[in-house]
């Protein structure tokens, strides 16, 4: 219930806030302008009903909030809060930066006498529009930093506002890195494209625009990913699931992007080693597309890529430190086989295509073909090979290494998704086969006759090669099951304690058989005498037993050094806890006779965290998609 009321109150008072502030832009803004008085009253009118409004409602709840956070420390520590005042925080000063690009965008055009329109951000905007927008939004921002300082200071429990904190650091990297990248872009693409003088093409505003963007966003990427640098001598950060999970993202947007510009690249060389016909300008302005494009990624997957490495390295448990390489390895290697089966693929259909139909190198689509081919191929080939071969080279290891990295579920995700794609592809293939031959004994129409039969075919065939080849690396895994680990665990000797009744033991042999069934398990009544060859490496009984301890077992235990699992069961009036918190919460709980049930010792994460955490990845992926669609319409003109 807490968490509800505590959701209504902040996301009103988030709206509510937000109406007031843009309530008084446009006030302010209507003032200062006299013409926006005279020329429209409706635009005065929204400006003083969103303030009159807006006011009461954010005091009326914010005050709430902030009252609720001052009585009770659970509302203070609270994650909810926390995104609330990061997320006001984001709000009011994303835009004093946009605004502030505008006011250096429009600056250096009109040093260089280029029209405000040309502007990539606030072109109809004005001078004080702008100021006022900073002003406001600054104001309002520097409240919510006292709010918090002053928060931060009395916490209790900072490990909500830490996660927070950290989501909110991370949007800003990703914020600054978005600009750094599309102005460099633009600034390459501007050196390669040889201005011209005709209205339409690429002008100087183009580099202005981009130089701006440069200004800004350099200074915000660079001081936001240094404190979080800075924040890394602690250990939470250094553990954080944020932080590893954004180096994948862009690590491997880097890579993907600057792969898709290599081939392009590739694609118009060879275009041009075989014959187009094209000018040398148009030919240096065509690839300033893709080049403007993966020099940037090229440069943040390096650098990303080398912290993606370290902070894999800061991983102690080995095991954990190469799964986390293999995520990885194991993304691009499906990567590169895709793009070399289409490559292989295609290259195969000119083949037969140049071999059957009476056509020569010199027509634009056969060329083309060709070209597309190779370069697909020669992106997609080196890539699949370099990281396959080290995934697999891991799997073939003798030892601990390669036990643990053929019982990897990555490993089993990616084969079993290689063979899906295999048989499913083979059997539309296999079906596409079966199809034409009927359609020609029955007399169907196909002038392509056997053009369609060996295209389908060479589909068909590889497909069975990439089925046949990841099948025996799945059967080579299945053979080398049979190893050390599972040796290890029936060397590992499990004694269970049981109860007068016996279900405890029987539970607990029953669930060994289904997760461990290789460890051997030993089940000895605590009021029988204990063996006395009993070795066990660990010791299994029933929290009732722990509180309550039998002097024989206690006598027992006193000489045993193995590990203790204790297992809660279903004796009465005994609970346990996780922490002092959830202790003082069961308590409360009694004292109102409510009726409580054990909960799991697994911590969980907060929902609100979970909440923030997949806004966050959304709007990475955004990100992303924006400069993948960015790169395309660079690379393609459309």
């Amino acid at each position: 219930m807490k968490t509800i009321r505590r959701l209504y109150f902040y996301a009103v008072a988030f709206i509510s806030f937000e109406v007031v502030l843009w309530g008084l832009i446009g006030l302010i803004r209507s003032i200062v302008n006299p013409d926006l008085i005279t020329n429209s009253a409706q635009t005065l009118a929204q400006a003083l009903s969103l303030i009159l409004v807006g006011v009461p409602i954010f005091l009326i709840h914010w005050l709430w909030a902030q009252r609720a956070s001052a009585r009770e420390e659970d509302e203070k520590n609270a994650t909810l809060r926390a995104v609330f005042l990061y997320g006001a925080l984001f709000a009011t000063l994303i835009p004093v930066v946009q605004n502030l690009i505008a006011l250096i965008n429009r600056t250096f055009l009109g040093a260089v006498r280029i029209s405000y329109e040309r502007a990539l951000v606030g072109g109809t905007q004005s001078w004080p529009d702008n100021l006022i927008a900073i002003a406001l939004n600054l104001l309002l921002a520097s409240y919510f930093w006292s709010i918090l300082r002053a928060d931060w200071s009395t916490l209790t429990d900072a490990e909500n506002f830490k996660d927070i904190r950290r989501l909110y650091r991370f949007l800003w990297v990703l914020y600054g890195l978005l600009m750094v990248i599309f102005g460099a872009q633009q600034i390459l693409h501007y050196i390669f494209y040889i201005p011209t003088g005709v209205i339409g093409t690429m002008g100087r505003e183009t580099f202005i625009n981009a130089t701006a963007l440069l200004v800004i966003g350099a200074p915000i990427w660079f001081f936001s990913w240094r404190i979080l640098q800075d924040a890394l001598a602690d250990s939470d950060e250094k553990e954080s699931l944020l932080r590893l999970g954004i180096l994948y993202l862009l690590s491997l947007s880097g890579v993907i992007v600057v792969l898709t510009a290599g081939g392009n690249l590739f694609y118009m060389l060879l275009n041009r080693l075989f014959g187009e016909d094209m000018a040398w300008s148009e030919f240096i302005q065509k690839i300033g597309g893709p080049i403007s494009l993966g020099l940037p990624f090229g440069m943040m997957w390096a650098y990303y890529g080398k912290w993606l490495a370290l902070q894999i390295g800061f991983e102690e448990q080995a095991p954990r430190r190469a799964g986390k390489k293999r995520i990885y390895f194991y993304i691009l290697s499906i990567i590169g086989v895709t793009a070399a089966f289409v490559g292989l693929s295609s290259l195969f259909s000119f083949l037969i295509d140049f071999g059957v139909v009476d056509s020569s190198l010199s027509s634009e689509g056969i060329r083309q073909s060709l070209t597309s081919a190779l370069a697909i191929l020669a992106v997609g080939l080196p890539l699949w090979l370099m990281t396959w071969r080290s995934m697999q080279a891991e799997a073939l290891a003798d030892g601990d290494v390669g036990d643990h990295a053929r019982r990897s579920i990555v490993r089993k995700t990616y084969l079993y998704l290689v063979l899906f794609v295999a048989v499913i592809g083979g059997m539309a293939s296999a079906g596409g086969l079966v199809f034409t031959l009927i359609n020609a004994l029955l007399g169907g129409d196909n002038p392509n006759f056997v053009n369609s039969i060996l295209n389908t075919l060479q589909v068909l065939v590889l497909f069975v090669v990439l089925l046949l080849y990841h099948l025996s690396a799945l059967r080579k895994d299945g053979v080398a099951r049979a190893d050390a680990l599972e040796a290890k665990q029936e060397q590992f000797g499990v004694l269970v304690f049981d109860n007068n009744n016996g279900k405890f033991g029987e539970s607990v042999k029953s669930a060994f058989m289904k997760h461990a069934p290789k460890v051997p398990v030993t089940v000895v009544n605590v009021n029988e005498k204990i063996p006395d060859d009993m070795k066990p490496s660990a010791v299994v009984f029933p929290g009732s037993l722990a509180v309550n301890t039998p002097e024989n077992v206690e006598v027992w235990m006193r000489s045993f050094n193995g590990s203790r699992l204790i297992v809660a069961d279903d004796a009465v009036g005994i609970f346990w806890m996780n922490d002092f918190g959830q202790a003082a919460q069961f308590a409360r709980a009694l004292a109102e006779g409510q009726e409580i049930r054990p909960r799991s010792a697994t911590k969980t994460t907060s929902v609100w965290t979970t909440v923030a955490y997949v806004f966050a990845v959304l709007f990475a992926l955004q990100l992303v998609f924006i400069l993948l669609m960015l790169g395309v319409s660079m690379v393609t003109g459309f």
